[in-house]
């Protein structure tokens, strides 16, 4: 019985010419899919959004027939592929995202499905994030996942991807939300991050295997970000950035919205300072996010003094370097002006932090205070 309404639902969602709103729709009318299916003319007619043409190709037996056939195929492909199909009455439907406007009829899981079941933290951004935004998004993602907190956010490059990777390296649980079918990588450069998500988190996705990334479902899919989440954080994004209609949804779903702050000459945190000035909390660090939602630590923070000076075993030379220094890329020319130590004296000051680990070097000879 379970699976033949699984398959009520699979078909409803492969009839041509409905989406997720009018299945909504005629759900909330009519009852569960079943009856959706075996409604009669005048039982349709009055539903807002279905007008005559629809009323006959639901009715038509050869498109029903044809809708049956491909959810029938796609069981078999979930079978085999180990993916998990929840359906809106399904139990283990997450609770926060079924009461947004218009959600996701059906979501495919791969992972495990545990998570969706606890609440969660989204971390978004540009995909074309600086240096910054990325260490900023990979400790908030890891600090977060050691407080056994989900990490929440959307596979793809920049902020979301290290929102996903902190998260695994602090041994977390993490959620990433797709917007093609979850047997499609996508970006490519994200296999390796694909896999680990699936084996030691979850992904997620409305559309049915297969489907490829179309820029109209990322929109769509930052619904289920913002509303699988009780607040979302936005840690750095242009004033054009996808990040800020996640932001959008988050705030119409009644979530938190946080936002990290940037450099005020920066265009990556323009997005992130008008949300700023629009009210949304300001984010230091993991505590800030924490206290706002009433989660209780159960790690403990350190503080370290800034720039690392005082630390224990420095030369002066060192600890006025890294005065110097910021967690934004410095050259050596500017370096060089702001220490006044000439070249020679710089690269040897330089080599001797880096063993410290205490700083990293970019491509182009840039340097940058670790954290």
């Amino acid at each position: 019985m379970q699976e033949q309404n699984l398959q009520d639902w699979l078909t409803l969602t492969f009839l041509p010419g409905i989406g997720c709103t009018l299945i909504n729709r005629l759900l909330a009318e009519l009852g569960t899919p079943a009856d959706v299916l075996t409604a009669r003319p005048g039982q349709l007619k009055n539903i807002d959004g279905v007008g005559q043409k629809l009323v006959l190709r639901l009715r038509d037996q050869a498109v029903l027939d044809k809708a049956r056939d491909s959810a029938g195929r796609e069981l078999q492909q979930l079978s085999r592929l180990n993916i998990s199909v929840i359906a809106l009455d399904d139990h283990r439907y997450p609770v926060f995202l079924k009461n947004i406007p218009d959600p996701p009829v059906l979501l495919y899981c791969k992972g495990n499905t545990a998570y969706l079941s606890r609440p969660g933290i989204a971390l978004v951004g540009s995909r074309s994030a600086s240096t910054y935004g990325r260490r900023i998004s990979f400790a908030l993602g890891r600090e977060l996942a050691q407080n056994d907190i989900p990490v929440i956010s959307g596979m793809a490059l920049g902020i979301d991807g290290e929102a996903h990777a902190g998260a695994l390296a602090g041994k977390g649980p993490t959620i990433g939300v797709l917007g093609c079918g979850v047997d499609v990588v996508y970006p490519q450069q994200n296999r390796t991050l694909f896999r680990e998500v699936a084996e030691r988190g979850l992904l997620v996705s409305e559309y049915p295997l297969g489907t490829i990334p179309d820029a109209f479902r990322f929109p769509e899919r930052n619904r289920i970000i913002s509303g699988l989440a009780l607040g979302v954080v936005v840690v750095e994004a242009t004033m054009k950035s996808g990040s800020l209609i996640t932001a959008r949804l988050a705030l119409e779903q009644g979530r938190e919205v946080f936002a990290v702050p940037g450099r005020i000459d920066s265009v990556k945190s323009q997005g992130a300072h008008r949300l700023l000035q629009q009210g949304a909390k300001l984010v230091h660090g993991v505590d800030d996010i924490l206290e706002e939602l009433h989660m209780p630590s159960i790690i403990t923070h350190t503080t370290v003094t800034e720039n690392g000076a005082g630390q224990p075993g420095m030369s002066e030379d060192e600890q006025q370097l890294l005065t110097c220094l910021d967690t934004y890329p410095l050259n050596i020319d500017e370096l060089a002006r702001l220490s006044g130590y000439d070249s020679a004296v710089l690269v040897d000051l330089l080599i001797r932090l880096e063993l410290r680990g205490m700083v990293r070097q970019l491509p182009g000879q840039q340097y940058e205070l670790c954290q």
